[in-house]
């Protein structure tokens, strides 16, 4: 009993010696592995900045007709879209009135011409007696008063006529150029007065994208390389260029209305389609475009893993500037062809050794 108890202590004791020395070799041999990391060069490159904008298309003139005298509506010739050529009768006002004015004007007329010829008969007639000496000179002078003034009382009848036959043209509202009727604001029988809007006239030829620009980037909007697609056609693209920008901005949204000229328009773009205006911002500035999967952040600020010459870990505070498709562009004290982890960087420590794997950015 004796010796298989003492052979039980020194196996017992042996098995824990060998125990022992494996996991001190273990952790030994885990000490000195090195944790395999994907890294990926840093590079500093030209970031175009791009911001698109939800745009409408509008004509690059669009003008509110109306009728140039007063008067009662009798008839509206045209519908909303439909096309008019320059010159083309758009509505009618009731002719009555106008119509009488020009009667009298015509009578008026007509009597000035009368006195006109009557007064340069005496004027004619009392030169030749103050010649032949039996008028006195305030006779004459009296004659060539009366003949001028008949002559004004005949010019001033004239434009009279001229006035009331203008106005009777008046009564039928006209187009002014070609194009399409965008909206209608006078029905039969509704009275007008001179001037108010009647019917709204999109002209034909360039058209043009309606936007609202935000504070920040107004005054870049010149300068920059601007894109336009229809949502109906996203796969066409369409050049544009800044026409005009308002001075002052909405006082509700903060936004300053700009228009874009579309001189490349073609018959797929028609007035009120929605579209999307994409501008790219000249002349950008080198930056770090840092996949996503590569920023760590502890709770303190964003931050990269850096491989050291001695492939030890080095943890680089960064500043992120913005966010965009799949990766983050950061600022910090990283020069170009610094090696970056991107991948698995919650699992890693400052001063780890690693073993990079190459990947491309």
């Amino acid at each position: 009993m004796r010796v298989s108890q003492l052979l039980r202590v020194l196996t017992l004791g042996l098995t824990l010696g060998l125990a022992a020395c494996s996991d001190k070799s273990s952790g030994k041999e885990d000490a000195d592995a090195s944790r395999p990391v994907l890294v990926a060069p840093i590079r500093y490159l030209a970031q175009s900045q791009a911001r698109e904008f939800v745009a409408q298309i509008r004509p690059r003139i669009e003008s509110d007709l109306g009728f140039r005298v007063p008067g009662k509506v009798t008839k509206r010739l045209v519908e909303v879209g439909q096309r008019v050529k320059a010159g083309d009768v758009l509505a009618l006002l009731d002719e009555g009135d106008l119509k009488l004015q020009k009667e009298q004007a015509d009578a008026e007329f007509a009597a000035s011409k009368v006195a006109l010829q009557q007064a340069g008969a005496d004027e004619t007639r009392a030169e030749k007696l103050k010649h032949d000496g039996w008028v006195a000179q305030a006779a004459l002078d009296r004659a060539r008063a009366a003949g001028k003034e008949a002559r004004g009382r005949n010019q001033r009848a004239a434009r009279a006529v001229e006035l009331a036959r203008n106005n009777l043209d008046y009564a039928k509202l006209r187009a002014d150029a070609d194009g399409v009727v965008t909206a209608t604001s006078v029905e039969s029988g509704q009275v007008v007065a001179a001037g108010a809007p009647a019917i709204r006239l999109a002209h034909s030829g360039e058209l043009e994208a309606l936007v609202a620009l935000p504070e920040t980037f107004a005054k870049d909007a010149g300068t920059g390389e601007a894109k336009l697609f229809l949502w109906s056609a996203p796969e066409k693209l369409y050049a544009a260029k800044l026409r005009e920008l308002s001075p002052a901005a909405d006082p509700a949204t903060r936004n300053f209305a700009a228009r874009f000229s579309v001189p490349g328009a073609d018959g797929a773009i028609a007035l009120g389609m929605s579209a999307t205006l994409r501008i790219v911002k000249p002349g950008a500035k080198p930056e770090i475009a840092a996949p996503l999967s590569a920023l760590f952040n502890q709770g303190d600020g964003s931050s990269l893993w850096r491989v050291d010459a001695e492939n030890k870990l080095e943890l680089v505070p960064v500043s992120v500037l913005r966010y965009e498709s799949g990766v983050a562009i950061v600022s910090g004290p990283l020069k170009d062809g610094d090696s970056i982890v991107v991948l698995g960087v919650h699992k890693l420590q400052a001063g780890q050794k690693v073993r990079t794997l190459a990947q491309r950015m």
